[in-house]
Parts: structure tokens; sequence; C-alpha cells
């Protein structure tokens, strides 16, 4: 097992090498427009996995896929030279998704702000169903009513002062005497 650290360092010189390779050896004219995006190779350092794009029709990216596999030889000669690894790695390409998935997310997040847009204009107008402050507030007692209700108080104290004051005996222990 290799270094990870060492397969992400071989990985990125490995997109460097096959970039300037289609840019300067591979002369195949079905070859688009492609970037390639990104490549991961595996920790024993034997395969290479490169992630490309293409710019242009679904045409154009089912024949650069095809000059991609067609010139895989020339690739890996090419890495092998300027990397100088001991074994050269497989090379398998694969399209990048990532351009039409934030596409998409693009406009999952459009089709979101329209609807906010129609939520808000539709709020801005709205009257409440009910009064214009739902929320129930704490009852206001008059001070004359918290006056009386201490006096209440005072009288349940003063009864159980008085059956505290009873002697102290129980009704069990009227029965030991």
């Amino acid at each position: 097992m290799a270094d990870p650290t060492r397969a992400r360092k071989l990985a990125d010189r490995i997109k460097v090498v096959v970039a300037d390779a289609l840019e300067k050896r591979v002369k195949d004219p079905r070859l688009g427009f492609v970037t390639i995006t990104d490549a991961r190779v595996t920790n024993d350092l034997q395969h290479a996995t490169l992630y490309y794009t293409v710019f242009g029709s679904d045409e154009e990216k089912a024949g650069t896929k095809a000059a991609l596999e067609s010139a895989k030889g020339v690739l890996r000669s090419e890495v092998g030279k300027r990397t100088g690894i001991r074994l050269t790695p497989t090379l398998t390409f694969t399209a990048d998704e990532v351009p039409e998935t934030a596409q998409q997310i693009t406009d999952l997040l459009s089709k979101a702000a329209e609807q906010d847009a129609r939520v808000a204009a539709l709020a801005a107008g709205a009257q409440p169903a009910g009064e214009a402050d739902p929320y129930k507030k704490p009852v206001e007692h008059d001070d004359a009513w918290d006056e009386d209700d201490d006096t209440d108080d005072d009288a349940v104290d003063d009864a159980d002062a008085v059956d505290d004051t009873d002697g102290g005996t129980t009704p069990g222990d009227t029965a030991r005497a």
C-alpha cells in the first residue's frame, strides 16, 4: 500500500500530464473541447480514473469518449515517461457529471426563488384570520382583588396554627395512656 498523500500527488501529476498530452500529442479529429477535471489513483497506484468534461452536443461527447479510449495507450506511455514510477497505472476515463448536476441544482434554486417570491407577494396583502395579536396575554388583576386574596391566605394559615396548638397529642397517643 502506498501512502494516500503519494497517491493524491500522483493523481495531480497524471491529470497535468494527460491534459498536456491531449493538447500536444493526440491528433484525433473526434477529440472535442475536452477538459480533464479530476484524477484519482488507487492507494496501490495501479489504477487511475480520469474525469473529463466535453463542451458540445451529445454526438461530440460520444466522439470524444471514443477518441479517449483509442488514445489510452499513448496517454499511458506518456504518463509512464513523465512520472518516473516503476509501474504505470492503467487509465480509465469517466465523464464528469458535475456540470450537469450543477445546472440541475441551479434550475431548482431558481424555481425555489420564484416560488418564494410568489409566496411573499401573497403574504404582503394578507390579513390575519383572527385578532391582530393571536397570542394570549396574562390577565391583569385589580389591586383591591389582590388584597382580598392575601387576607384569605392569612385566614388559612391561622387555622393551621390552631390545629398545631392542641397539645401535640394524636389519637394514637390517647389510646396508650
